[in-house]
Order: structure tokens, then sequence, then C-alpha cells
């Protein structure tokens, strides 16, 4: 058990060590860091300009790719309803079939003549006119 009344003992917390001056400090932080030259640092911000406009240019032609890849497979009837993703360009048929399966309304509507249904009146066969053709 401890002691907090009057009687208790008072331990002295200062340590009479070593004592560190903030200018000593700054002295070594100063001596450990490194310059460089104004013109070092300019070239290698116009190296890292380049290179943000060349990924800024990649990204432009991902993004294009993959609306092409869209349009192409022809399951959408809008395109654009696909958001673009980095993973889509390795499988774009998986997230395509992924979201028709999640959004079955933003499949294309099948459309077109598939030979099925009535076709109207027809005309009746004429065995000797088709005799006549050949003759």
């Amino acid at each position: 058990m401890t002691e907090t009344g009057p009687d208790s003992t008072q331990t002295d917390e200062t340590d009479d060590g070593e004592v560190t001056t903030p200018e000593a400090e700054s002295d070594a932080t100063e001596a450990d860091t490194e310059t460089f030259s104004r013109e070092y640092v300019e070239g290698l911000r116009r190296e890292n300009a380049k290179y943000r406009s060349q990924a800024k240019g990649s990204e432009e032609l991902r993004h294009q790719l993959h609306d092409a890849l869209v349009r192409l497979d022809g399951r959408l009837a809008d395109p654009t309803d696909l958001a673009y993703a980095d993973e889509h360009l390795d499988d774009i048929t998986a997230a395509i079939t992924d979201l028709i399966e999640r959004k079955p309304h933003l499949a294309r509507k099948p459309s077109g003549d598939v030979g099925q249904g009535n076709r109207g009146t027809g005309e009746s066969a004429n065995l000797l006119g088709i005799l006549r053709q050949f003759t």
C-alpha cells in the first residue's frame, strides 16, 4: 500500500545526468542534412513533370480501351453503364457478366429478325411457273 499522507517520502524526479540543449541538437541536424543544388532540383522536377504527363496520357488510353472493349462485347445496352476499373482490362467479359447478373435491366435487348413469328401471307406455290423458269 502506498502512503499519501504528510509522512510519505518524496523522491526527486529530476535527472542530474547529461543535459542537451536545443542549440546542440540543431547543430547536429544541420551537419546531417544534405542540400542539393538548384539546377539538380529543377532537373528532378522537369523529369517528374514528364512522367506525370506520360501517366496522364496512358490513363486516357486505358479509359478508351475499356470503352472500346465494352462496346465490342455488345451485351450492354449502354456501354457507359460499366464504370472504368483497372481490373476490368484483365477480364472484361467477367466484369460485364457480373454487372448483368447484378442488374439485368442493363443488358441489351435482342432485336432484329430471328426467323420466327408471323411473316404475313406467302405466295402459293406455282409448279408450272417453276418449270417454265428452267426451260
